[in-house]
């Protein structure tokens, strides 16, 4: 019988919470390295990447027990931030965001094998295409995106997008990435076979975090200043025409930060910086349909499935 979970990180307890769906409750909280940021679950379930950004650590968690197993740590990993996983899950790309480096892990021996510069600045986060054959890292202080190769694991180009990006995404489609620009509160979406920026959208106050729900239908933005999730209609349909919009805007806790989906779609959890809590959207209403506590100052969050 498969158990589901939610993996929270509490930025400023260094801890991670461990919740039990069922209930929403924490079952577990678990000490990790200093002011845990970033995590992913390998596509197994076994196993789970903390990154810790102040503590410049990767925590590796076995999912079996729920207990720390690893720590990994190299002279460049400085504020180590956005995790995410290749298609075989052979391979974990990890973002260090003051280096502006990218290490490319092996998940089967937790070594790192691979550190290659963006020479961007302040490189943040991994976002695989769907297929994943490539990596897209924002990077916050140089305003645009790095692409990186997966096969050959090398940058292969940069792109300008708006000020500030961070959260990430391509769409399901394959053909359109969405950029969460922070410091102009706006979405940029990019043709990614001619890189050109296709339509430009208001959302709320600084945004941080993008997801696409599977079926595509919507993109969810965190927006951590005015406490709330933008909500993109990825292909509204008005005159015959279709477009990206923004359709609402989901009141959540203070400083909205990481969000998940539930492998049914039908759920979205999104984490409260300031007020400690997990909001639950129901993606069916688009309304928030409830909260639980976690830790002090939570921020990423996963879905586990074990």
């Amino acid at each position: 019988m498969m158990n589901d979970y939610l993996i929270v990180l509490n930025k400023d307890e260094d801890t991670l919470s461990v919740v039990d769906i069922e209930s929403n409750e924490v079952i577990k909280t678990i000490p990790t390295s200093h002011n845990p940021h970033e995590v992913i679950t390998t596509h197994d379930g076994r196993k789970t990447y903390i990154a810790c950004s102040l503590g410049n650590k990767l925590d590796v968690m076995d999912n079996n027990t729920f207990e720390i197993v690893k720590t990994i740590e190299h002279p460049d990993f400085k504020f180590p931030h956005g995790v995410d996983l290749t298609k075989d899950g052979k391979k974990l790309y990890l973002a260090s965001t003051f280096s502006s480096k990218i290490f490319i892990i092996n998940t089967d021996s937790d070594e790192i094998e691979n550190v290659f510069p963006t020479y961007q600045k302040h490189s943040h986060m991994i976002s695989f295409s769907p297929d994943r054959k490539t990596v897209y890292v924002p990077n916050i202080g140089s305003h645009n995106i790095t692409e990186i190769d997966v096969a050959s694991e090398k940058v292969v180009n940069h792109f300008p997008v708006g000020q500030g990006p961070e959260g990430v995404a391509v769409h399901p489609n394959g053909r359109h990435l969405y950029v969460a620009n922070q410091e102009e509160n706006n979405v940029f979406v990019i043709d990614l076979e001619t890189y050109e920026t296709l339509y430009k959208r208001g959302v709320g106050d600084c945004p941080v975090r993008l997801v696409f729900s599977s079926d595509g239908k919507y993109a969810l933005i965190a927006n951590r200043h005015s406490h709330d999730v933008s909500v993109i209609l990825c292909e509204q349909e008005i005159n015959g025409t279709k477009r990206p919009w923004e359709i609402k805007r989901i009141p959540v806790g203070r400083w909205a930060g990481g969000i998940v989906f539930n492998p049914e779609g039908n759920l979205a959890y999104v984490a409260n910086n300031k007020t400690n809590d997990v909001s639950i959207i129901n993606m069916e209403t688009l309304k928030e349909k409830g909260r639980f506590d976690v830790g002090i100052h939570p921020d990423g969050i996963d879905y586990v499935r074990v």
